[in-house]
C-alpha cells in the first residue's frame, strides 16, 4: 500500500515541478522582452491605474475625417484614413491633457508618472491612458502613426468596429471617459462613469510644463445637482436661503467627484514625500455660487470627504472665462454650455459633464 502511494505521488509532484518550471520560463520570457525589446515603461496593471479612456476625435483632430464620414459614408472613410496613413493626425482638445513634449520632456499627465515613478518606484498607482474609439481596426495604423510621432504613452487601445465603446468602459476600469460624442457621453454618465464632452479651445494657450491643472465647477459635476435644483425652481432667494439652513449637511457626490478624489489620492502620495510645494497636480474650484452667502456648505462637504482643493473661486454670477484665462488649466469641467462656450473664446480647453437639471433647460431654450 505505502508503495503505491508513493506511485500516485509522484504525477502529482511531476505537475507541480512543470508549473514552477513554466512559471520560471514566463518570468525569463517577460524580464528578457522588457530590458532587450523596450525601454518603455510598461503600463500599471488595471486594477491599480488611475484609467483615462479618450476617444480617438477627443485625442486628435478628425474634423475633416468626420465630414468624409458623414457626406461619403463608411467605405470612403475608411480608404481615406489608410491612403493617410503616414499622415499625422493633429492635437484635438484631450492631447494638451495627456501630452509628451517633442523634446521628450513630460507634460500633464505624463509628467505626473514620471515624478510619481522616482519617488515610488514600484508602486503602479498612477495614469493609464486608453485609446477607446467605435473607428475600425483598419484605421489604427494612422492612430498608432500618430500617436508614436508624438511619444504619447498608450498602449491599450479598444477598437469597436462601429459599435459603441461604451460597454468596454467597465471592462477597462474606466476612471474617466473624455469623448467629442456627447450622445456615448451621456451613455457613459448614466451608466455611473464619470466622463465629459471635448471642446477646442478657439484661442491657442500656452500650458504648464510641470503642473497639471485641472478646474471644476461644483454644482452637477463634484456635487450633486440638488441645489442647482433650488435655484432653477425657486430663485436664487430661496437657494441661499436653502444653503445657509444646509450649511453643515454635506452634498452628495456628482459625477466627478471620484476624478477630484483620484487626483487627491495622487496629490498626498507626493505631501507624502514633502513635496507639497513642488507638487505637479493643482486643482481648482470655479464656482459661480457667492462665498458669503453659499460657499461654507461647499467647502465643509469637501471637508467631510477628506478632499483638498487648493484654489476655490467663487464667482458669484460672474463669467468664468476670465478667470480661467488666469489659471490656464488643462482641462475645465462644467455642467453649463454657456460656461463652456464662455471659456472656449478665451482659450481654455472645456468639457462639458451632461448631468442634472441644467441639461433640462438646456434643451427646452
Amino acid at each position: 500500500m505505502s508503495g503505491s502511494g508513493s506511485e500516485e505521488a509522484q504525477p502529482a509532484r511531476a505537475v507541480e515541478d512543470g508549473q514552477q518550471e513554466a512559471e520560471q520560463d514566463w518570468a525569463a520570457a517577460k524580464a528578457f522582452y522588457d530590458n532587450q525589446v523596450t525601454q518603455r515603461v510598461r503600463p500599471p496593471k488595471p486594477q491599480n491605474a488611475i484609467t483615462v479612456a479618450v476617444s480617438s476625435r477627443a485625442l486628435f483632430n478628425l474634423v475633416e475625417e468626420q465630414r468624409i464620414y458623414e457626406e461619403q459614408g463608411l467605405e470612403k472613410y475608411v480608404e481615406y484614413q489608410q491612403n493617410n496613413e503616414n499622415v499625422i493626425l493633429k492635437p484635438g482638445p484631450a492631447f494638451y491633457f495627456v501630452k509628451v513634449a517633442r523634446d521628450g520632456s513630460e507634460r500633464a499627465l505624463e509628467h505626473v508618472n514620471a515624478r510619481l515613478l522616482e519617488l515610488y518606484p514600484d508602486d503602479e498607482e498612477r495614469f493609464d491612458i486608453v485609446l477607446m474609439t467605435n473607428n475600425h481596426a483598419q484605421v489604427g495604423v494612422r492612430l498608432i502613426n500618430s500617436i508614436n510621432h508624438y511619444g504619447l504613452t498608450i498602449e491599450r487601445f479598444c477598437m469597436t468596429g462601429g459599435e459603441s465603446p461604451i460597454g468596454y468602459l467597465t471592462a477597462y476600469l474606466t476612471n474617466l471617459y473624455l469623448s467629442a460624442d456627447s450622445d456615448k457621453v451621456q451613455e457613459a454618465i448614466e451608466a455611473g462613469i464619470a466622463s465629459a464632452t471635448m471642446f477646442t479651445a478657439n484661442k491657442d494657450v500656452v500650458y504648464s510644463d510641470t503642473q497639471l491643472r485641472v478646474a471644476f465647477d461644483g454644482d452637477a459635476v463634484i456635487f450633486s445637482d440638488e441645489s442647482e435644483q433650488i435655484f432653477k425652481e425657486q430663485g436664487l432667494d430661496r437657494f441661499f436661503e436653502h444653503e445657509q439652513l444646509n450649511e453643515n449637511k454635506p452634498l452628495a457626490q456628482g459625477p466627478l467627484k471620484g476624478v477630484l478624489e483620484d487626483l487627491g489620492k495622487l496629490q498626498k502620495k507626493f505631501y507624502a514625500k514633502n513635496e507639497r510645494l513642488n507638487c505637479p497636480i493643482r486643482t481648482y474650484l470655479v464656482t459661480a455660487r457667492s462665498a458669503a452667502s453659499s460657499g461654507a456648505r461647499v467647502l465643509k462637504t469637501l471637508r467631510s470627504w477628506g478632499l483638498e482643493i487648493d484654489e476655490a473661486l467663487f464667482l458669484a454670477g460672474a463669467p468664468k472665462g476670465p478667470v480661467l484665462v488666469k489659471i490656464r488649466p488643462h482641462i475645465f469641467f462644467d455642467d453649463q454650455m454657456f460656461h463652456i462656450e464662455g471659456a472656449q473664446k478665451l482659450g481654455t480647453i472645456a468639457a462639458h459633464v451632461p448631468y442634472g437639471i441644467a441639461q433640462k433647460h438646456q434643451k427646452s431654450t
